[in-house]
């Protein structure tokens, strides 16, 4: 799954694109690879082109067509600060325009549900991120998948366990809430998490994070992959 996979690679209109399945209106796509078709390095996918894009190996409609593949092989290329490939959606602006920014403590309430499952961990490091809140400097907490422990990955505190005996392609819900100053987590209707915390310049971001790159890799064709059978967004209030 080298670079020769993604030479022909170009937007793609399939029969039920993931802007179909999905509301992506709010937000843009980071890809795993670099081409000159895409501006980002790696290329990202940004509105109105979004509601049409596929890619047959990284984002796509599941044959079923009720849910989004999101796919990064271990081999693929990391952003400027991170040295891990991804397939994921990052927060913008209701018209897609610009990037999203909001604090935990401005008077609003910013709000994400999804319905995901991971369906692939790669061979050696079993390690793949499905849902983010990141700040202006760098990531506030990530649901995360590491062998059969899922948990939410906080930024200087104790990890939270949702699951200690997940099972690849299991489905479960999460509804996130940042306001007051604090933010919840409810993991298949019950309430995980209650975090005091500030925090600004904040968006999500959903998708796959695959947590392993070619030099972790003891054989080549390891990638992760999440579905996405859900994806809601709201904010209430001041924003920044």
């Amino acid at each position: 799954m080298a670079a020769v996979a993604h030479a022909a690679l170009a937007p793609t209109l399939a029969a039920t694109p993931p802007g179909k399945v999905l509301d992506l209106s709010s937000w843009k796509l980071t890809l795993p690879y670099d081409t000159k078709h895409q501006s980002g390095n790696p290329d990202e996918v940004t509105q109105p082109e979004l509601a049409t894009f596929s890619d047959p190996e990284n984002f796509r409609t599941s044959d079923s067509g009720d849910y989004v593949l999101f796919r990064a092989a271990c081999d693929g290329k990391g952003t400027e600060n991170s040295k891990y490939p991804r397939s994921e959606l990052r927060e913008m602006s209701p018209t897609g325009r610009t990037e999203a920014e909001w604090a935990t403590d401005d008077g609003g309430a910013h709000a994400i549900e999804v319905e995901i499952a991971v369906t692939q961990t790669p061979r050696t490091k079993e390690h793949v991120v499905c849902l983010q809140i990141h700040d202006h400097e760098d990531d506030l907490l990530m649901v995360r998948l590491e062998d059969d422990l899922l948990f939410i990955e906080r930024d200087g505190e104790p990890d939270v366990i949702l699951d200690s005996e997940y099972r690849l392609g299991k489905r479960f819900k999460i509804r996130m809430i940042a306001k007051a100053g604090r933010v919840k987590t409810w993991h298949n209707g019950v309430l995980a998490m209650d975090w005091p915390v500030k925090a600004r310049r904040c968006y999500f971001k959903v998708g796959c994070y695959t947590q392993s790159n070619r030099s972790r890799e003891k054989r080549p064709g390891s990638y992760g992959e999440v579905a996405v059978y859900r994806l809601g967004l709201s904010h209430s209030g001041s924003t920044e």
